[in-house]
């Protein structure tokens, strides 16, 4: 018999928030959950054991109510090796195998699980490891440089960390340790060795904040490699705010070839034409919208206002305008639009959103804006599909104006981006994401 451990006692000091990192979302699931799929649909394992913080107990247990997989949650302790010792004690009777894993490790692969499954039957003990790509510095006294080792010898820990399981326990049970890092250390005490198993890049951990950022790209190409389409957008009614020109009439000619209805709104469209900035001119168009249409299927924001000007050169009606049609004009859309449960908002960023340029910060600020806005209504509105989608730099007439220097083949196409929101759109899961778009995108 062969068991799954894994490890969510974490409380996420380092990730800098409240609720530990575990229980963040990434596509429209916590990360814990999208780790315990991957062990659960690999069927290679007789037993998947959750050890959990004791104060996380009563969520997780909601969770897993409807969970399709058989998992048995145990109360962690006050360490990692703690937590790992409680879980290898409720390993089911007859276990021979165990492989222990971070529930924040939500990227391990089919491959290296099944990897470390053949691998400890063979050896008794492995871990999984990868290259360090960076030069080691070694310090004796951490104010100097005491040797640079060669770094072929030196690989970087994962988990998987797989054990025969009378040997791992004796290592728990015989350790004079109190808060060892990974279980490899307590059987080495032991005079044992551990063979290597091949990790992956992308089996990361999700440490921080920035993890998270990362992670969530990850997801997407991930997710669109193995994309099939999830549902059709064949008459469903589709308010394209901002569908007059570039990205939008390239998203609008996309959802005609769907079968989809899209309706164009903006200041000069007929005959949903108003100023969405103006929440009165808002409030009665998705009214009027509503009486004619009735819910919504979806919701696209892709108007936006660019200026190139340093803020001292810009009048105080050009910095409000960027904000009133960039931030506020998104806000009032998300409000007002009345939308089917499981619908869509898909809200546009900029690849401008993660750092402010010189010449636009007040655009990227909005952008910026737009993203944590559509994050956090994501968890307001859990009946509804919102994300974010931040396009690299699109060769649309603003930029041609903007940018004349820039040479169109480093720039996506319109049809491309227009791609990636289709693909979105058909998605009946993935919600509370940044999703960046680029030329290597799986979908294009």
């Amino acid at each position: 018999m062969t068991a799954a451990l894994i490890l969510m006692g974490g409380k996420g000091a380092r990730f800098g928030s409240p609720v530990p990192k575990q229980f963040h979302n990434i596509f429209g699931k916590q990360i814990y959950l999208h780790t315990l799929d991957r062990f659960a649909e690999s069927g290679l394992f007789d037993a998947i054991l959750l050890v959990c913080h004791p104060l996380w107990m009563e969520r997780v247990e909601r969770d897993l109510k409807e969970y399709p997989h058989p998992v048995r949650l145990v109360a962690g302790g006050k360490t990692r090796q703690e937590s790992s010792f409680l879980g290898l004690e409720a390993c089911p009777a007859f276990t021979e195998y165990v492989l222990i894993h971070d529930a924040v490790r939500p990227f391990v692969s089919e491959e290296i699980l099944r990897n470390n499954v053949e691998g400890v039957k063979k050896h008794l003990a492995t871990d999984t490891c990868i290259p360090s790509t960076d030069t080691l510095v070694f310090s004796s006294d951490l104010k100097k440089i005491s040797s640079i080792p060669d770094r072929s010898l030196y690989l970087r820990g994962q988990t998987p960390q797989s054990f025969s399981y009378p040997l791992i326990l004796e290592a728990h049970q015989k350790s004079k340790r109190e808060a060892a890092t990974d279980d490899c250390t307590l059987v080495m005490d032991l005079g044992k060795e551990i063979y290597l198993i091949a990790g992956d890049e992308s089996n990361m951990k999700i440490t921080t904040e920035m993890d998270l950022s990362l992670a969530e790209q990850l997801f997407f190409r991930w997710k669109t490699k193995r994309r099939h389409p999830c549902a059709s957008l064949k008459g469903k009614t589709i308010a394209l705010a901002g569908g007059t020109g570039g990205i939008g009439e390239a998203i609008k000619e996309r959802l005609l070839l769907e079968g989809a209805r899209p309706l164009i709104l903006s200041r000069r469209s007929a005959p949903y034409g108003a100023d969405l900035s103006s929440y009165s001119q808002a409030e009665s168009l998705f009214e009027r919208i509503a009486r004619e249409e009735g819910p919504l299927d979806a919701l696209v924001n892709c108007f936006g206002l660019f200026h190139l000007k340093a803020l001292e050169d810009c009048s105080f009606q050009e910095i409000s305008a960027i904000i009133d049609v960039n931030l506020k004009g998104v806000i009032y859309a998300c409000k007002l639009a009345r939308i089917k449960p499981g619908g869509h908002i898909i809200n546009f960023a900029s690849s401008s959103y993660s750092r402010g340029r010189k010449g636009y910060c007040i655009y990227s600020a909005t952008k910026a804006g737009v993203v944590n806005f559509t994050q956090g209504l994501s968890e307001e509105r859990p009946e509804l599909l919102i994300n974010a989608v931040a396009p690299q730099r699109t060769d649309t007439s603003m930029r041609q104006e903007f940018f004349p220097e820039e040479d169109p083949l480093d720039r996506l196409s319109p049809d491309a981006v227009a791609q990636e929101i289709i693909a979105l759109l058909k998605e009946t899961k993935v919600t509370g994401s940044v999703i960046d778009i680029r030329k290597n995108s799986p979908t294009h």
